[in-house]
Parts: structure tokens; C-alpha cells; sequence
């Protein structure tokens, strides 16, 4: 783990969402505020909190990282890139015909995906899964897993989120991407989450609740030792961040940005700061 200084993470967070722009413009794509949202925990974990080795993506002790929002596919291969787990130029791939970076995560041929995800509710289970094996065979590394709010309303969700803290599986961290907008509508008609952070502490988990885009109260929260129980933070985001007319609007779940709106938000996105 390095000490990256915040503003370099917050400019990491700025490519990831530019470099998304492009990618989903150009495949005809959608999820540009999925990815907008989680841009800054992205940021954090790949800049300055798991272990991991870009020029050697199958180290064996490295952290598990567990997308579970794969429907944000884009940000994850937009900063495995700008890490340099593989060159930028295969970007392009990226929802076109023959490429290999889908529009879900997928681990096949992709250097630094561990898991294929996009089916919602499965990605808890998985690092759960993860986790169990490391703590088994005594392995260091540690498992972290991006959670949508969404898939909060799945039951495999909660039945992992149960098992996790039986199985005192400390070293797993989950974060709840808290940008209070799914598919069809905002968050708090389709099936209230509120008191998010009383469930997970009342399931057993360590649980903060921070502001997912300050990174010097998010960063301290993701380096933090493990402790005896699993860990939850409670990320409270806003859907398309960085862009005006995107933030906090449920249309950019599924938009493509094209035309006029894609120049007005890569202006906006690479305006100075």
C-alpha cells in the first residue's frame, strides 16, 4: 500500500469517469452514472489500498476485489487501465462487436478481474465465498467487495451478509455504493433501505456511513486494520457525479451520452478545478 496524496486520487477519479464517457459513448452503452457515482472508491482502492500488482495480475497474495454492480463494468476496466493491468488503447474493446471488455464485468482474458459479476445479489456470496478460502488455508491477502444499493433488496445479499460475521471473516470489507437511484426509480419508492447502516451493524458488521466522494474521510475508512468482524461502509454517493445534468438524475442509469451531451459533459469533466 502506498501513501497517495488525495489530489492525485482525486484526478484518478476524474480520468476514471472521463475515460467511462468515451468508452460508453462509443459502444453505445449505458451505466455512465453507475460508474460516476463509485468513481472515487475505485480511485482509492486501486491508487492506494489493495495489494496488488498490475505487472503481475495473478499474485497470488493479492487483495480480491468483487464488483458486484458489474452493470459498472466500465469504471473497473477504466481503472485497471489507468493502473496499467493492461494498455488504455484496449479501452476500445469495450461493448463493441468482438471485443472482449463486455458490458458486465467479466474476468476472461481481462488482467486484474478476478470474478465475473453483473447478475445482481450474487457478488456478496462471492467474496463471502472468497474470503472463507483465504481465512482456510491462512492466506494474507483480503477481500473487498462494491456493492450496489439496489442489490440490497436481494435476498442472497442478506443471507451472505448473515454469514459473514458467523464465520468471523475479518478480513472482508464491503462497500454500499449509497447513490439512492436503481434501475426503474429512486431508491426510497422501489423498497426503502433506511436504516441502511442499523441492518448491516444489527447483522453483525462493523459498519460506518461516510460520504463516498470526500476521499480524506473515505480513504482512512477503506486502510483501516482488520478487525474481528467483517466491515461495511455505507458510501452515500450521487448518481452521475461530476457532471451537472447527470447528478442525482435516474435517466443516466440507462442513457447513452452522445452528441451535444457528451461534449457538455467531457467539457465539464475536463474543466480546470
Amino acid at each position: 500500500m502506498t501513501d497517495t496524496p488525495v489530489v492525485e486520487l482525486e484526478r484518478l477519479a476524474r480520468a476514471i469517469r472521463v475515460e467511462t464517457l468515451h468508452m460508453v459513448s462509443r459502444g453505445g452503452a449505458s451505466h455512465v452514472g453507475s460508474v460516476f457515482s463509485c468513481a472515487e472508491v475505485l480511485a482509492c482502492l486501486y491508487a492506494s489500498v489493495l495489494r496488488v500488482r498490475p505487472a503481475e495480475p495473478d499474485w497470488p497474495d493479492r487483495d480480491r476485489f468483487v464488483m458486484s454492480k458489474g452493470h459498472a463494468a466500465a469504471g473497473l476496466y477504466a481503472v485497471l487501465a489507468l493502473r496499467g493491468f493492461f494498455p488504455k488503447t484496449r479501452l476500445a474493446e469495450f461493448y463493441a462487436d468482438g471485443g472482449s471488455l463486455y458490458g458486465h464485468v467479466t474476468h476472461k482474458g481481462v488482467p486484474g478481474v478476478d470474478v465475473s459479476t453483473g447478475s445482481l445479489g450474487h457478488g456478496l456470496a462471492l467474496s463471502v465465498g472468497l474470503a472463507t478460502g483465504a481465512a482456510r488455508i491462512g492466506a494474507p491477502w483480503r477481500v473487498f467487495a462494491l456493492l450496489s444499493d439496489g442489490e440490497c433488496d436481494e435476498g442472497s445479499t442478506w443471507e451472505a451478509a448473515l454469514l459473514a460475521p458467523a464465520w468471523k471473516l475479518s478480513r472482508l470489507t464491503v462497500v454500499v455504493d449509497f447513490n439512492k437511484i436503481q434501475s426503474l426509480g429512486r431508491v426510497d419508492e422501489v423498497v426503502p433501505l433506511e436504516p441502511l447502516a442499523a441492518k448491516w451493524r444489527a447483522f453483525g458488521w462493523e459498519t460506518d456511513e461516510v460520504d463516498g466522494h470526500d476521499i480524506p474521510a473515505l480513504l482512512p475508512l477503506l486502510e483501516r486494520p482488520p478487525g474481528n468482524r467483517p466491515r461495511c461502509i455505507i458510501a452515500h454517493t450521487v448518481k452521475g457525479k461530476g457532471v451537472s445534468f447527470m447528478e442525482d438524475k435516474l435517466l443516466w442509469h440507462y442513457r447513452t451520452p452522445r452528441g451535444e451531451e457528451f461534449e457538455r459533459a467531457l467539457a465539464e469533466l475536463e474543466r480546470p478545478t
